[in-house]
């Protein structure tokens, strides 16, 4: 099969996808219009919109098989997709949060949720009709995105984030006196650094714990940082876990997160992180400050369920999958 990714990376999945169906046989091409500090390169193709958009009529004729993510497109006027239907190809829209979380439905949801991100209502509504109309498929990573575009697809496939446990062997997380708590925000108003941070302040004031701020860093070398922490402190906004989360648990680290209530019944299986919001995680962080003793179990059980939902072998079976049951543009 030949497989077209892109255009955008989000958090290394699409050459994380592209790694492991290369080593099943098949073709892969990723392209990629997004470049940023934390250095994404496995089996990416670096190009502009305009070359993507000029290519767009050869890259459809080569290719069989068409992931798209973050609601976009080869064109930016979504005439792309109009050549790819009745052609026989397949296609799926890989949508990932932002670019299509609706404003009041996110604040409905979770009083805490961050939107700034995200385009206009009606931007991200007429996306999503411009691609419902020809593309019946669409992933997202978890629940909490799911609700934004269940009303658009035909079918919504929810697949978990996907990590390359190969590179990522488990840390031993013993008690310390003076712990390392690391806060690693791509972006400060989404991951409520501010929250994080004054729930940090206060906390030094009784405890003794050393905080380190990661920022503007090359991911590889961000994931030697969270090797020596003890306990990390990712998104408390959102509602649901992101990449760092994963990378936590698979490094066998305690990670603080914010999960909806209403989502936790969602999953397989209930993630087994330091469930906190901005109203709790002041309390969150000074009990697992408090229980040494408990970051090894966490963490253990962080790793295991990193290995049974989010290895990235586990996830491509799932993502082929849909890949077969995809009905012919």
């Amino acid at each position: 099969m030949k497989i077209l990714q892109g255009i955008t990376e989000i958090a290394g999945q699409m050459g994380i996808m592209a790694g492991e169906f290369k080593q099943l046989g098949h073709e892969v091409n990723s392209y990629n219009t997004f470049q940023s500090y934390l250095g994404y390169e496995d089996h990416l193709q670096y190009m502009e919109k305009h070359q993507i958009a000029n290519k767009s009529d050869e890259l459809i004729d080569h290719h069989d098989l068409f992931h798209f993510h973050y609601a976009q497109s080869l064109k930016e006027d979504y005439s792309d997709l109009q050549r790819l239907k009745g052609s026989g190809k397949k296609a799926v829209m890989h949508h990932w949060g932002n670019d299509v979380r609706f404003h009041e439905m996110a604040k409905e949801r979770n009083p805490f949720a961050y939107t700034g991100d995200s385009p206009a209502n009606v931007i991200m509504d007429y996306r999503l009709k411009q691609i419902s109309s020809v593309i019946e498929d669409a992933i997202v990573q978890d629940y909490e995105v799911y609700e934004y575009v269940k009303d658009y697809y035909k079918r919504v496939h929810v697949v978990p984030i996907a990590i390359d446990l190969s590179k990522i062997q488990k840390v031993e997380t013993k008690p310390k006196n003076i712990p390392l708590l690391v806060h690693a925000p791509t972006n400060p108003y989404f991951k409520g650094t501010v929250h994080v941070e004054r729930a940090i302040k206060k906390l030094k004031e009784t405890h003794h714990f050393r905080y380190k701020r990661i920022e503007h860093m090359n991911h590889e070398k961000a994931v030697e940082l969270y090797k020596e922490a003890d306990i990390i402190l990712d998104q408390i906004l959102c509602g649901s876990y992101g990449l760092l989360s994963v990378e936590s648990m698979s490094l066998g680290k305690p990670v603080v997160t914010f999960v909806r209530d209403d989502l936790l019944s969602k999953f397989s299986e209930i993630p087994p992180v330091v469930n906190a919001n901005p109203d709790t995680i002041y309390e969150k962080i000074k009990l697992l400050v408090e229980s040494p003793q408990k970051w090894g179990e966490i963490g253990q059980q962080g790793r295991e369920y990193v290995e049974k939902y989010h290895d990235s072998k586990v996830v491509s079976k799932q993502i082929l999958d849909i890949y077969q049951s995809l009905p012919s543009l």
